[in-house]
């Protein structure tokens, strides 16, 4: 069964497969197409996940792995470069 733990390495493995960056709808469609049967089994995740994904896209962010949300357009997710 997915946990909410599950989406930071989803939402890493969507974005290193759409090239680094992404919209957050291009995204999460990604996630589901990958993960659709975890998701259908996990219980109360399955109705909160598009909003969970965002908080496991700001611990990315907080860690310094995803790029700060000032630096790219409105609604695009992308991978900050390494240091």
């Amino acid at each position: 069964m997915a946990k909410k733990a599950d989406l930071q390495p989803w939402l890493l493995d969507a974005l290193q497969r759409s090239g680094g960056k992404g919209t957050i709808p291009q995204l999460c469609k990604l996630v589901w197409e990958l993960h659709r049967d975890e998701l259908e089994r996990s219980g109360n995740l399955f109705y909160t996940w598009q909003y969970d994904i965002r908080w496991a896209a700001q611990k990315l962010r907080d860690q310094g792995v995803l790029e700060d949300i000032t630096k790219l357009p409105k609604g695009v997710w992308g991978l900050a470069a390494p240091k």
